[in-house]
């Protein structure tokens, strides 16, 4: 930001949160409005989570002003909604980078800022981790000071948030949960939870209703024990409170989650309880800037746009995303098979399943942030004769993989899971990269495991996995295809065959999913440094593997090089090791690197971990000449 003293002239002089100590109200409303235009500026450059951020813009002041972070402990679950945190946290100057290779992280990270206590990608988490951190200090006999955790509605679809609110309230924690309440998580939010909730905020004059009963009822003499069973029912009847205290904490509101009084009122009245207690808070996903409030959704997660008016920056035109291409390729297969239903947890238009949405709504469900409820849901419409399809992404699909083989594996249920963003994803960094999906797989007994090298092959993996009798997975990268041509029908493949996409010399590149592209790349660096042109391998299965054909181009080569975006520990090469004597031809395995890799643009990652065409030929050189080729075990 090139002068932030003259366009954000308050907030340039927050260097952390005590400087808002000395600040009233009206001082803290125009921090207020210099920080959601400084979270604008900056992500319409950078992208990033706007409508989120800009909701909890009164929440992060709020709560500074009334705390003493890192003293006292703000925690925010998943971290999107914590821009306005950062900036009243020191990183105002630094508020440019967001998002960018070496910069500024997205969400929070403990490295980044002593404030930071928690680094989170994903939903759900932060009421456990308050707990934990409560019950140490408690352990310890020492003081954590004041703890509070802000989780949004969204956050609350997930069975962890209960599992956490249990746990709080049978150990009378003394926490403060702020329930960012804004009807939203990336798409509306679903479930029965979310229509009592909508409840509330349709109708504040419940609130004041329930006030008033409780107000007239403390007035009558006498009226004892009879009092509070009438209280607890006006509770449950006008507002969510009622669950929230049946599970330990004492409830405090509905309240304007955009008025900073309102909220710092509520914030002493929940440090003066002993025990856990929840602020249920009001507010608007992209609260103060109108296209963000028009389109919650599109600028949950915004591309670079024009402050001015929203337009998303022009990109030039290309091939659809791999996303598209399956959720158009699950509508087709929908329309000739009724028993094909869909599944998603929260990422309706992220996993592409918008287009079954639209064709066939009556056979789609977002179930939420849930994902475990996600696939024991589709074990039981597996079981009932249904083919169901849970389109998750790598790294949330991490959190089911019990049930992935408790329920669906052991059982042999015809369950298909669509692993979307498979690989490095770019700028959300470590902790949505799908990096692990085949080491944590692979070991299913009686899962099937492919990736396809191209758009067409997706479509067919697709029309293959909804005819087998057990559980399969299917990994596809995040971005835009080859281009290539989707057939109309899809065919069949054959289960554990790979094939040989051209016929060389002395190296064979084996590529699994997006490495068969890169081999392809590859071998024609290599055509001219080695002086013959490798075969190229699509091997299209992980498990079963193709073992004939990987002991057959083993045989015949004098290197295999095998090449995967996603762990090179307990990866796709692994498994081909696993299929060759120890005396076979030498095998190169080129993957990631065994270590967490940040945000950034792909591209940049991708060369970051050594994982381009020009690396692998390089690779494939050295091993050629006899020298030992670096990390050949770990990247």
């Amino acid at each position: 930001m090139n002068d932030p003293g003259a366009r954000y002239p308050l907030l340039s002089r927050i260097a952390g949160p005590g400087d808002l100590k000395g600040l009233e109200d009206a001082e803290l409303d125009v921090v207020a409005a210099d920080m959601r235009q400084a979270i604008i500026d900056a992500v319409s450059r950078t992208g990033g989570h706007l409508g989120a951020s800009l909701g909890a813009v009164e929440l992060a002041v709020a709560l500074h002003r009334q705390m003493d972070s890192p003293r006292d402990k703000i925690l925010w679950d998943v971290g999107h909604q914590a821009y306005g945190h950062k900036l009243l946290t020191g990183r105002l100057e630094d508020f440019t980078t967001l998002r960018q290779y070496k910069g500024m992280s997205g969400f929070l990270r403990r490295a980044e800022s002593e404030h930071d206590i928690i680094g989170a990608g994903h939903a759900s988490t932060s009421i456990s981790y308050a707990t934990g951190i409560a019950e140490a200090a408690r352990r310890s006999g020492g003081s954590a000071g004041r703890i509070a955790c802000v989780i949004g509605d969204g956050a609350l679809t997930g069975g962890m948030a209960y599992e956490g609110l249990n746990h709080a309230g049978a150990l009378r924690s003394p926490i403060t949960v702020v329930l960012n309440d804004n009807g939203m998580s990336i798409s509306d939010n679903v479930g029965a939870l979310s229509s009592l909730f909508q409840r509330a905020r349709l109708d504040p004059k419940l609130s004041r209703l329930r006030g008033e009963i409780e107000h007239a009822l403390a007035r009558i003499p006498g009226v004892g024990e009879l009092g509070e069973h009438v209280k607890d029912a006006t509770k449950a009847f006008f507002l969510p409170g009622m669950l929230f205290e049946a599970l330990g904490f004492t409830y405090i509101g509905p309240v304007d989650g955009h008025d900073i009084s309102a909220l710092r009122a509520a914030i002493a009245r929940a440090e003066a309880i002993e025990g856990p207690a929840l602020i249920h808070a009001k507010t608007v996903k992209g609260k103060g800037y109108g296209p963000a409030e028009a389109d919650r959704e599109a600028m949950h997660g915004a591309t670079p746009f024009e402050p001015e008016n929203g337009r998303a920056h022009a990109r030039a035109a290309g091939p659809p995303s791999w996303t598209d291409v399956f959720g158009r390729a699950l509508v087709s297969e929908a329309e000739r098979d009724p028993r094909v239903v869909a599944i998603t947890a929260a990422m309706l238009k992220g996993t592409g399943l918008h287009h079954m949405r639209e064709r066939f709504p009556e056979r789609t469900y977002d179930v939420g942030i849930a994902e475990q409820h996600a696939v024991v849901f589709a074990c039981g419409l597996a079981i009932a004769g249904y083919r169901p399809v849970c389109a998750i992404y790598s790294t949330f699909l991490q959190r089911a993989i019990d049930p992935i083989i408790h329920d669906a594996a052991i059982q042999g249920l015809p369950v298909v899971f669509a692993i979307d963003r498979a690989g490095l994803v770019g700028d959300d960094g470590a902790t949505h990269h799908g990096c692990y999906d085949l080491a944590y797989l692979r070991s299913v007994p009686g899962l099937t495991l492919m990736a396809p090298a191209d758009e067409a092959e997706l479509a067919d993996m697709l029309h293959t996995a909804l005819k087998l009798d057990g559980p399969v997975a299917i990994r596809y990268p995040r971005g835009a295809g080859s281009g290539l041509p989707v057939p109309e029908r899809p065919r069949m493949l054959e289960i554990g065959r790979g094939e040989i996409r051209e016929h060389g010399e002395r190296v064979a590149l084996v590529g699994y999913g997006h490495g068969v592209s890169l081999a392809a790349e590859a071998a024609d660096m290599l055509e001219d440094l080695i002086g013959a042109r490798p075969s190229i391998v699509n091997a299209r299965f992980c498990k079963p593997m193709d073992g004939e054909l990987v002991r057959d181009v083993a045989a015949r080569h004098d290197l295999v090089v095998t090449i995967e975006d996603h762990a090179v520990a307990a990866g796709f090469g692994s498994a081909v090791l696993e299929e060759l004597d120890r005396d076979a031809t030498p095998v190169v395995r080129v993957g990631l690197p065994d270590r967490f890799i940040e945000q950034g643009k792909r591209d940049l990652l991708l060369e970051e971990a050594e994982l381009t065409a020009a690396d692998i030929a390089s690779r494939v050189v050295t091993a050629l000449e006899g020298e030992p080729v670096p990390s050949d075990t770990t990247s």
